[in-house]
């Protein structure tokens, strides 16, 4: 759900955020967090590596139990909570043997409800099962590449994927992104729509509240010098004279970067340009 302010500052007017009326507003479950240092984009011998990346406020780090490893153990939804590291909401679960864990949440949990994880477990949103004892057709997200690693695909605000068949030893799956891809049909699955869809449709409203979350100034190349930029330089102000390139020479729209040749077996239609 969206809420916009009324504009009694101007950075107010255009804000529409994210309203977190229905969360946990105390603080994270302690036991489950982590110190989190910001790299201010730097690499181990101080140098930027990762441009315009630094400041923002401070963050613990909520460890995410994305394995779902704890099989045929129910467990009960204790409370909805924001996550500062990531877009989608999470989840805090109690097991019946006292274990807290959070995961990510999908839309349809709520405080109170139910989930496992297993071989045959009940298809409902929350519970975690391996895809080739998923039905066809079925929303799914945190799904795991390779068995055992933990999920790694569609676990943004909103996102799920949906599985379209199953073959002896793979699962096909269609991605937001429009790629359709095979994945092992043993690794494991949570099933439903993952929280917070109006992610996408929040406006920030002023810079600072941009500067808030890590990021710093983007300044464009066409308004440096040529010694700072390819696009730069010129007598009056110009549109950069070339196609698109980095501040290397690289191009940038368009130009192939994908290098893991590896995997190209597994992925049967490329994403939508």
């Amino acid at each position: 759900m969206l809420k916009s302010f009324k504009p009694i500052t101007p950075g107010q007017r255009g804000t529409v955020l994210v309203s977190k009326k229905e969360l946990w507003s105390g603080d994270p479950y302690k036991k489950l967090i982590k110190s989190s240092k910001s790299t201010g984009g730097r690499n181990n011998q101080g140098r930027i590596t990762s441009r315009r990346m630094g400041g923002g406020a401070k963050r613990k780090y909520r460890v995410i139990d994305f394995k779902r490893n704890k099989f045929d153990k129910l467990a009960e939804v204790i409370r909805k909570e924001y996550d500062p590291n990531r877009s989608a909401f999470i989840c805090l679960i109690k097991y019946e043997d006292g274990e807290h864990r959070y995961i990510l949440c999908p839309q349809k949990l709520n405080l109170g409800d139910k989930v496992m994880s297993g071989d045959n477990v009940e298809i409902k949103d929350g519970n975690c099962l391996p895809l080739k004892n998923i039905p066809v057709g079925t929303n799914v997200h945190n799904i795991e590449l390779k068995p055992g690693a933990g999920g790694q695909i569609a676990r943004s605000a909103g996102t799920s994927v949906q599985i379209i068949s199953k073959e002896e030893t793979n699962v096909q799956i269609k991605m937001v992104s429009g790629e359709i891809r095979y994945i092992n049909k043993n690794s494991l699955a949570t099933i439903g729509v993952l929280s917070n869809p109006d992610q996408k449709n929040i406006k920030l409203g002023k810079a600072g509240r941009k500067r808030y979350l890590g990021y710093r100034p983007k300044v464009r190349g066409v308004v440096m010098n040529p010694v700072d930029h390819p696009h730069g330089g010129g007598e009056g102000r110009t549109s950069g004279g070339r196609h698109p390139v980095t501040p290397w020479g690289v191009s940038t729209k368009g130009k192939k970067t994908r290098r893991n040749k590896k995997t190209d077996v597994f992925i049967i239609r490329r994403r939508k340009k």
